[in-house]
């Protein structure tokens, strides 16, 4: 029997700081046909409400350290303002979209992160996803919309970092759909020049990333994300890619990442 197609997208903070930009993606997001789901990230709030409140936000290698107070401002945050920002535009431009995190049906359970070699605080990896009953609601003609909330079994809410979500959740459903994951951010792609917008890596595979690694053209926080992107492709997921959010709905553009 075929598996129906199903396109998982996630988007970063600085397209969520853009309002203007935040609105043609979701436009574009509506338009795609069939199932989809959308994994989020933070932006800039949160880091705004804890200065506003005197927390002093930790970064450690581009990865926010979670402290207890931290945990409860991206929790409302994220979770919160965002995720049911993003669900209203969708429902005005009718997609039927329905905001959730890692706790709401359990449907994505996960870890504190072991604190050695840094402590990352409140910070959650991913153990397990309920992929049967969200493809139920998802089958059912919801688009979840999800947050990078999570929670572990004692009920413990963790920061969760997002391009992980969202892979977590493309392998988890490609058991029931054809899947296609598309993380989209402030570039057209991969870039093998980060001054020239137009110098596109069509192609990334384990071998020209380890190459690309080595000769310092992907760093930073780039690196997390193709780990996350080459994981998903060799887990069962049908295609992957990294794109900016004009090209969401058109498969030819971007960097495509193979196993």
């Amino acid at each position: 029997m075929t598996k129906q197609a199903l396109h998982i997208v996630k988007i970063g903070g600085n397209i969520i700081d853009a309002p203007e930009a935040l609105a043609s993606f979701l436009a574009n997001f509506a338009a795609i046909q069939g199932p989809k789901l959308l994994v989020h990230g933070g932006g800039k709030i949160a880091t705004s409400m804890a200065a506003d409140l005197g927390i002093v936000s930790q970064m450690i290698d581009g990865r926010r350290v979670t402290d207890a107070e931290s945990l409860r401002i991206v929790t409302m945050v994220y979770a919160g303002w965002i995720n049911k920002s993003i669900v209203a535009s969708l429902q005005a431009l009718k997609c039927n979209s329905i905001g959730l995190t890692g706790p709401d049906g359990a449907f994505v359970v996960s870890k504190k992160r072991n604190s050695e070699p840094f402590d990352y605080g409140f910070v959650g990896d991913i153990e397990h996803v309920k992929a049967k009953d969200l493809a139920g609601l998802i089958t059912a003609g919801f688009s979840p919309v999800f947050a990078p909330i999570t929670a572990d079994v004692t009920g413990q809410l963790l920061n969760t970092n997002a391009d992980t979500m969202a892979q977590a959740l493309a392998i988890a459903l490609s058991e029931y759909f054809e899947t296609t994951l598309t993380y989209c951010f402030e570039k057209q792609g991969v870039l093998m020049d980060p001054n020239d917008d137009n110098s596109v890596i069509s192609q990334i595979n384990p071998a020209n990333f380890a190459q690309l690694k080595a000769d310092g053209i992907v760093s930073a926080g780039m690196i997390p994300k193709l780990e996350n992107a080459l994981k998903a492709i060799s887990k069962g997921v049908q295609a992957v890619r990294l794109c900016h959010p004009d090209f969401v709905s058109q498969p030819d553009k971007g960097t495509r990442i193979q196993a």
